[in-house]
C-alpha cells in the first residue's frame, strides 16, 4: 500500500513551489521564519492563501497523519470522540443502559443492562425503539450507529422520551428514561468448571477490572476452587497497572512482573509486594491473536516465572507504553513514551514501520495467510531475540507470546455460506427475532442446559435458512449441511445470550472448547506451575 504523505508536509511543499513561481519580492509582508517551520507555513497559508482558510480545520486534519508518522499506536484523539474511547476503560458511562444493533434502519434492543435505567423504566430485549423525544427515529440515513448512540446517551440526570413497539402489540409503549452511570464490566463470566476449577474471562483491563477480578476469584475460591483458569482471548488491553495489581495477586515476593523504560522514562520495574491471595492457586492463561498490550504482561509475567501455563495462540505483540496528554480543547495525544519488557528481558513488540499503519494493522491478516493460526510450524520467531524463563525455559521477544501450548482456529465446518450469514448478522437477527417471539414461553428455563434441551426440539436451522433466504442468501444444501453443527451451535448460542445472560452464553460455548479442554486436562494433571 503507498505510503500516505502527510497533508502539512505536503501543503508546504506545494505551496513554496508556486511561491516561487508567481510571488515576486514587491510588497511582499515579512513573516517571522525563525521558529518552528510548522508554524510558519501555517502563518504563511492564513496571511497568503486566496481564500480565506480554516487554519484550525486543517490543524485538526493534519495532526493524525503528522502522529501517523510515529508509531502505530501513538493517536490523536479529537474532542468529540474522547468520551466514547474512555469509557470502557473508565467503566461506566451516562445513558438508559441498553445494549442495541440497527436492524431494518431500526433500533433493535439486544440486552437491557443489569440495575440500568432502561431496566427500571420497564423495557426488554427485543423492544424496538421508534420515536425518540416524540420525534420518529426510523429509516435509512436517519436511524444510524452513531446518531442512535447520540440520542441515547446524555448528561446524568437528563430525561429521554422513547416510543417502544414491542412484540406482539400494535401500539407504542411510552416510556420516560432517566439516564444515570451504567456499569461496563470487564468481566462478565465467572463459574467453576466441573466443581473444581474457577474460570474467569477477562473482557478489558479498564478501572473496575481488578476489583471485579478479585470478587469473582475470591467467590469462586469460596466455593472451592482448586485453581484458575483466566481466559484472556479477545482482550485488547487497558491500562497497565491493573495487569500489574492482578499479576501481583499471582505471583511471590520480589517476582518480576514487568518493567518499562524510554528515552524520556527512566527504567520502573513493577514487583510483587508479597500479598497475594492467589499465590497457591496453579493457575491457566488463554490468549490468541486478538490478546494484547496489558494482557500480554500478564500472560508474559506467568510465563517468565514459570508460575502457571498459557495456552492458545500467539498474541498480537505490542509492547509499547502510551501516556494520555489532555490537550485545552477537550483532545488528546495518546503517545507512546516507553516500552514493556516481561521478566526475562524480552519486548513482545512486533515489528513496525514508521508511518505504514496500514500494514501493521493488517499484519494479523498476514499470520493467517501464513497459516499461522493453524499450525504452530507456520509461526515466524526471532531466533535472534532468545531469552529464559526463570527455570531456564526458552521464550522469544519481537513479535507477541508464543504459548507454551499451541491450540489451532478450528475451521472444519466453516463454508462460504456460514460465513456470509454470520458477517451479514443474520444469525444474530434471527436469534433476537426468535427470544423476542419465545421469551415468555421459555421463561422457565433459567441455565442454558435446560433452555438448549427445548432448543433442540425445533427445527431452528431450517427455519433460519428460510429466514436468511428472505434475506438474500440463497439456499446452499452442501454447505448447510457441512456447517450443520456450527451453525446449530451459532443459532443456539445467540438465543442463550438473549434469554438468559453471558454466563450462561460463555458456559454453553465453553463446553467443547479445544483451549478450555486443554486447560482443563493440564490442571487435572497437576501439570501447571506451582
Amino acid at each position: 500500500m503507498k505510503r500516505l504523505i502527510p497533508a502539512l508536509l505536503l501543503l508546504s511543499l506545494v505551496f513554496g513551489y508556486f511561491i516561487g513561481l508567481y510571488v515576486t519580492n514587491s510588497n511582499r509582508p515579512v513573516i517571522d521564519n525563525s521558529g518552528n517551520k510548522l508554524d510558519y507555513v501555517l502563518n504563511v497559508i492564513d496571511a497568503k492563501y486566496v481564500d480565506q482558510p480554516n487554519i484550525q480545520e486543517i490543524i485538526e486534519k493534519g495532526i493524525p497523519k503528522i502522529i501517523a508518522e510515529l508509531d502505530p499506536h501513538s493517536a490523536y484523539i479529537p474532542q468529540k470522540e474522547m468520551a466514547a474511547i474512555n469509557e470502557d476503560l473508565h467503566g461506566s458511562f451516562s445513558g438508559i443502559g441498553i445494549r442495541f444493533t440497527i436492524q431494518e434502519d431500526t433500533i433493535h434492543i439486544g440486552e437491557v443492562i443489569h440495575g440500568g435505567p432502561s431496566e427500571q423504566a420497564g423495557l426488554l430485549a427485543g423492544d424496538r425503539i421508534i420515536t425518540v423525544n416524540d420525534t420518529t427515529f426510523v429509516g435509512k440515513g436517519v436511524c444510524t450507529n452513531d446518531a442512535a448512540m447520540k440520542k441515547l446517551k446524555g448528561p446524568k440526570g437528563s430525561f429521554v422520551k422513547l416510543g417502544v413497539l414491542r412484540y406482539g402489540d400494535k401500539n407504542l409503549h411510552h416510556f420516560n428514561i432517566r439516564r444515570d452511570d451504567v456499569i461496563i464490566k470487564s468481566i462478565e463470566s465467572a463459574y467453576l468448571i466441573d466443581n473444581k476449577w474457577g474460570y474467569i474471562q477477562v473482557e478489558r483491563f479498564g478501572e473496575n477490572t481488578y476489583s471485579e477480578f478479585m470478587q469473582s476469584a475470591l467467590t469462586l475460591a469460596g466455593k472451592y476452587a482448586h485453581g484458575f483458569i483466566i481466559d484472556l482471548r479477545g482482550n485488547g488491553g487497558g491500562y497497565l497497572e491493573i495487569a500489574y495489581e492482578m499479576a501481583n495477586q499471582l505471583l511471590k515476593k520480589d517476582e518480576m512482573i514487568v518493567y518499562t523504560e524510554g528515552r524520556q522514562n527512566p527504567k520502573r520495574e513493577f514487583k510483587a509486594d508479597g500479598n497475594g491471595m492467589l499465590v497457591n492457586y496453579p493457575v491457566v492463561i488463554l490468549v490468541d491473536e486478538t490478546s494484547a498490550s496489558a494482557s500480554e504482561i500478564l500472560a508474559g509475567a506467568i510465563q517468565d516465572n514459570d508460575r502457571g501455563t498459557v495456552i492458545g495462540r500467539r498474541t498480537f505483540g505490542k509492547g509499547l507504553v502510551q501516556e494520555q496528554i489532555p490537550l485545552d480543547d477537550g483532545s488528546a495525544l495518546r503517545l507512546t513514551v516507553a516500552r514493556y519488557y516481561t521478566p526475562s528481558g524480552r519486548c513482545i513488540q512486533k515489528p513496525y514501520t514508521n508511518g505504514e499503519g496500514e500494514k501493521y494493522a493488517l499484519e494479523l491478516i498476514d499470520r493467517y495467510n501464513r497459516g499461522e493460526f493453524f499450525n504452530a510450524d507456520s509461526i515466524q520467531l526471532d531466533k535472534s531475540l532468545e531469552f529464559k524463563t526463570k527455570k531456564g525455559r526458552t521464550v522469544y521477544g519481537g513479535g507477541g507470546i508464543m504459548p507454551d501450548i499451541f491450540i489451532p482456529s478450528d475451521t472444519t465446518l466453516a463454508t462460504n455460506y456460514a460465513s456470509e450469514v454470520l458477517s451479514k448478522g443474520h444469525v444474530a437477527q434471527f436469534a433476537l427475532k426468535y427470544a423476542t417471539a419465545k421469551r415468555q414461553a421459555l421463561s422457565k428455563h433459567t441455565t442454558y442446559p435446560a433452555l438448549l434441551g427445548e432448543l433442540k426440539k425445533e427445527q431452528l436451522l431450517n427455519e433460519f435458512v428460510k429466514f436468511a433466504e428472505e434475506k438474500g442468501i440463497a439456499r446452499n444444501n452442501e454447505e448447510i449441511q457441512t456447517s450443520r453443527e456450527f451453525l446449530e451451535k451459532s443459532i443456539h448460542g445467540s438465543i442463550i445470550y438473549h434469554l438468559l445472560n453471558m454466563n450462561e452464553y460463555t458456559k454453553f460455548n465453553n463446553v467443547d472448547d479445544p483451549a478450555i479442554l486443554k486447560a482443563v486436562e493440564i490442571l487435572n494433571n497437576g501439570q501447571s506451575y506451582p
